[in-house]
């Protein structure tokens, strides 16, 4: 039998074919999956206990980056994850040393092309303190999430490895770009500015109580529902590039029958600055104002804040701040106002500027 050669519209019919073929295989292949680097600093996160029932107790920052990522092998579905151990401290241990090495090593990383996104594992007693520190020095709009877990890893229900995996999922994520920095725990998305760690032991203690959280993660997916309105990351003023140190701000706590005492050692000591976390909307009480007073005469920069924790400290409400020469905290609590007058000090000493600053940022 003689074997006839295909007619030419045959032979190009069936090349049209495959080259549908091909470019269907082509578009139903794996997406390109982001680069994301994972910066341990300890924490429990990286905590061990003596049983899987011990979750109190524990001893922080004992497990390695690399056997974190180990743990969770779903992280290479998500990102190409690498890691590094930036530190390994429990986060009451957090100084400001360790924020401008951790900012600076961000700030390295994220210029980088093969970088889309950070990590940071962190403890969570001063996790709010470091993303909001982050949110305000990082130049860049890749994500940045910060993490934590309220059991150590060998508790049973250890919430680490979901909250990990939720956290490198967010960040290679193309929601989070131009989000600023993110705190990520219990599937919730919180902004770093706002976000407060509210209960001493529950896994759902990180809450933005009335301004509200960000979005979800569900389904391997997150889900944006607000933004974070103030300037953050890289629409800031700081550059941290060329600081070896941070000036000297300090916390005083207001309660009743308060006294001086604390206030007056803070500047004794070189504080140039004194967060003033006052009862209700940042009241003064009398034994202590003609302190204040005195510490802005030489020099010392005041923000009245509140313990309260919620809320505007209103301008010239509880104190003439206009004729007193203070600060205003706005909606932020006092540790987070320690950081940002900390910063705002690298910039300027002019009270009316830093007052700026506050309702800028």
């Amino acid at each position: 039998m003689l074997y006839r050669k295909p007619a030419p519209f045959i032979t190009a019919i069936f090349a049209f074919v495959v080259l549908l073929a091909g470019n269907a295989q082509a578009d139903t292949a794996a997406p390109k999956l982001a680069n994301v680097t994972i910066l341990a600093t300890g924490g429990t996160i990286a905590g061990s206990g003596s049983s899987s029932t011990t979750t109190i107790g524990y001893t922080a920052a004992t497990v390695g980056v690399n056997s974190l990522i180990q743990a969770v092998p779903e992280l290479a579905k998500v990102a190409h994850v690498t890691g590094e151990q930036v530190f390994q401290i429990a986060s009451e241990n957090m100084s400001n040393e360790h924020w401008l090495t951790l900012g600076k090593r961000v700030n390295e990383l994220l210029a980088r092309s093969d970088v889309d996104g950070i990590v940071i594992t962190h403890g969570t007693d001063t996790l709010e303190e470091t993303a909001y520190f982050l949110d305000l020095v990082v130049k860049s709009r890749k994500p940045v999430v910060v993490v934590g877990a309220m059991r150590p890893s060998t508790a049973l229900s250890a919430d680490g490895p979901i909250n990990l995996y939720n956290a490198v999922l967010l960040a290679a994520s193309r929601e989070a770009v131009g989000q600023g920095v993110l705190v990520a725990l219990n599937d919730q998305i919180q902004a770093a500015r706002d976000v407060s760690k509210t209960n001493t032991s529950t896994l759902d203690t990180f809450k933005t109580t009335e301004l509200g959280m960000l979005g979800y993660i569900q389904g391997n997916h997150p889900y944006f529902y607000h933004r974070a309105m103030r300037k953050h990351t890289a629409d800031t003023e700081f550059d941290i590039s060329q600081l070896q140190s941070l000036p000297q701000v300090d916390i005083v706590y207001g309660y009743a029958n308060m006294g001086p005492a604390a206030l007056n050692a803070f500047v004794a000591g070189g504080a140039k600055g004194i967060v003033h976390a006052g009862v209700g909307d940042g009241s003064l009480a009398n034994k202590v104002k003609p302190s204040l007073v005195a510490a802005r005469k030489q020099g010392v920069l005041i923000v009245r804040s509140s313990r309260v924790g919620q809320g505007i400290v209103a301008r010239n409400g509880e104190a003439n701040d206009d004729e007193l020469d203070f600060v205003v905290s706005d909606t932020l609590n006092p540790q987070k106002a320690r950081i940002l007058l900390m910063l705002a000090l690298t910039r300027t000493t002019d009270s009316k500027e830093i007052q700026r600053i506050f309702y800028t940022y």
